[in-house]
C-alpha cells in the first residue's frame, strides 16, 4: 500500500457541487446565505455597539458571537465558492491544516458560549434584583475568555495529531472543508485509539455547556412556573425562546457529527449536518434574535431613523 507524503502535495475536497444539474442552484443558495450572514451579523454588532439600550451583558455576549459567527462561516464558505468559480478543488497540507484549526477553534469557541449564555437567562430571570453582580463586566469578559481559551484548546490538541497521520490510497476528501472525521478516513495508519480520545474530547466539549443549558433552564422554568403574572411568564418565555431555538439547532447537529459512532453515519448525511451548523447557523443566529427581540427591532429603527434624519439634513446642507 503506498504511503503519500502528504505535506508535499495537496488534497482535493470533493464539495457539495458534484451533479451538474443542480450546482449552480446550490452555488447561488449558498453565496445568498454568505452575504446574508455576514451582513446579519454586521448589523448586529453594529447596533450593539452604537445603540446604548443594548449596552447590557446579554448583548455584549451576542456581540462577540456575532464577531464568532462572521469568523465561523468566513473559514469554509469562501474558499468553497472560489473553488467553485475557479472550477478546482485542491486544498493545500498548510492550507488544509489551517482550515481546520480555525473550524475547531470557532466551532467549539461557540458551543462554550452558547451554553455559558444559558447562565446569562438564569441570572437574568431566577436573580434579576443580582443581576448587575453576577454579570458584572469582569462576569461577561471571563465567559468570553474561557469560551476562546476552551475553543482554542480543542483546536491546538486535535489538529497536529490528525495531520500527522500518514494518508494512502488517495488524498481525495469527500467533504466540502477538511473536517476531522472526513480527513482521518484518507489514514492508512491505525487511528482507533485517536478516534476515541477525539470522541471523548468532543463528548466533554458538548455535554459541559449542554449541562449549563440543562440546568439553567430548569432553574427558569421552575421560577416561571411560580410566578403569578401571566405577563411576566410571556416576557420570560420570550427573553429564552430565541437562545433555545439557536441551542436546538447548532447541538443538534453537533452531537449527530461528534457523538453519534460513526458506523450509522454516510458522507452525504455528513455533509448535510455539517451544512447546518458551519453554513446555517452563522446566518440564522442574528435574524432569530432580531426578528424576536423587540429591543434589536426598536434599536433597528432607531438607527434608520438617525440615518434618515442625517440624510435630509446634509441634504438641506447642500441645497
Amino acid at each position: 500500500m503506498e504511503i503519500y507524503n502528504i505535506s508535499s502535495t495537496d488534497f482535493t475536497l470533493k464539495g457539495l457541487f458534484n451533479r451538474k444539474d443542480t450546482s449552480g442552484l446550490l452555488f447561488a443558495i449558498i453565496s445568498i446565505i454568505f452575504v446574508i450572514s455576514i451582513i446579519a451579523n454586521g448589523v448586529m454588532i453594529f447596533l450593539i455597539r452604537t445603540d446604548s439600550c443594548l449596552h447590557t451583558p446579554m448583548y455584549f455576549l451576542l456581540n462577540h458571537l456575532s464577531y464568532i459567527d462572521i469568523m465561523y462561516i468566513s473559514t469554509t464558505v469562501p474558499k468553497m465558492l472560489v473553488d467553485y468559480m475557479l472550477n478546482q478543488r485542491t486544498i493545500s497540507f498548510v492550507g488544509c491544516t489551517i482550515q481546520q484549526f480555525l473550524y475547531l477553534m470557532l466551532v467549539g469557541t461557540e458551543c462554550l458560549l452558547l451554553g455559558l449564555m444559558a447562565y446569562d437567562r438564569y441570572v437574568a430571570i431566577c436573580n434579576p434584583l443580582r443581576y448587575p453582580v453576577l454579570m458584572s463586566r469582569q462576569v461577561c469578559w471571563t465567559i468570553i475568555l474561557g469560551s476562546w481559551f476552551g475553543g482554542s484548546l480543542d483546536g491546538i490538541i486535535l489538529t497536529p495529531i490528525t495531520m500527522s497521520f500518514p494518508f494512502c490510497n488517495s488524498h481525495e476528501i469527500n467533504h466540502f472543508f477538511c473536517e476531522v472525521p472526513a480527513v482521518l478516513k484518507l489514514a492508512c495508519a491505525d487511528t482507533a485509539l485517536y478516534e476515541t480520545v477525539m470522541y471523548v474530547c468532543c463528548v466533554l466539549m458538548l455535554l459541559i455547556p449542554f449541562s449549563v443549558v440543562i440546568a439553567s433552564y430548569a432553574q427558569i422554568l421552575t421560577t416561571v412556573y411560580r410566578m403569578n403574572s401571566a405577563e411576566g411568564r410571556k416576557k420570560a418565555f420570550a427573553t429564552c425562546s430565541s437562545h433555545m431555538t439557536v441551542v436546538t439547532l447548532f447541538y443538534g447537529a453537533a452531537i449527530y457529527t461528534y457523538m453519534i459512532p460513526h458506523s450509522y453515519h454516510n458522507p452525504n448525511q455528513d455533509k448535510i449536518f455539517s451544512i447546518f451548523y458551519t453554513i446555517l447557523t452563522p446566518m440564522l443566529n442574528p435574524l432569530i434574535y432580531s426578528l424576536r427581540n423587540k429591543d434589536v427591532s426598536g434599536a433597528l429603527k432607531r438607527a434608520l431613523g438617525r440615518y434618515k434624519l442625517t440624510h435630509r439634513v446634509s441634504r438641506d446642507v447642500v441645497v
